[in-house]
């Protein structure tokens, strides 16, 4: 069992990626869960989300933390008890958690489809998109949106944002690897830096 990635945001952030490579047997060795933990991993249907939900364990301990230090609030945004921040995600063969001792912090992990052609409508205004005609730089391009935008919706971590219309993402080049985005709502805006990383056909997104 191994880390994939870890990366230093800052001296006070950072982020831990696993790729998911070992039996569910495996990762639920040497996993102690809290009871709802446990009851939640037992009500999962698919062996893949319960494998996701036990590797984001593991990154945990990573962390110097346990199941025990996570806890999550009515909305179900997870917090630690010794009150950092930290957000969770998890697609298919990889999780990912970000972590910091002063900042408010989103994670989100995608696998690249073209399926996100047919959604995009719906979580940005994709006419501005339309000068790029390659489809695999656009599914590149709209799945750091995606990312970018459910990271700050984890960040704001209450049900009410609507992606298309409360979130905005500035236009970014890939080779810069970062650009910046807004929660408008209710008449605040809030700025916030994005950066982002592609490995193995999945996009990796944060915010902080």
């Amino acid at each position: 069992m191994a880390l994939y990635k870890s990366l230093t945001v800052n001296e006070n952030t950072k982020v831990l990626i696993w790729k998911i490579e070992e039996s569910f047997n495996e990762l639920n060795k040497n996993v102690l869960l809290t009871e709802n933990s446990q009851a939640r991993l037992d009500s999962m249907k698919s062996e893949l989300h319960q494998r996701g939900f036990l590797s984001v364990r593991h990154l945990l301990k990573e962390a110097g933390y346990s199941d025990t230090d996570l806890i999550y609030d009515e909305f179900g945004k997870p917090h630690l008890k010794d009150g950092k921040f930290i957000s969770i995600t998890h697609s298919f063969t990889f999780s990912g958690l970000i972590i910091s001792d002063d900042l408010h912090v989103g994670i989100d992990i995608e696998k690249q489809r073209d399926k996100i052609l047919k959604i995009a409508h719906k979580f940005t205004p994709i006419e501005e998109y339309r000068t790029i005609a390659n489809s695999d730089a656009l599914v590149s391009k709209l799945t750091i949106v995606w990312g970018a935008k459910e990271s700050l919706y984890k960040i704001y971590g209450k049900k009410k944002l609507l992606f298309l219309h409360h979130i905005y993402i500035e236009d970014f080049k890939f080779e810069d690897e970062k650009t910046s985005g807004e929660i408008r709502y209710e008449g605040k805006a809030t700025s916030y830096n994005i950066q982002f990383l592609e490995f193995e056909g999945f996009t990796c997104v944060y915010a902080y």
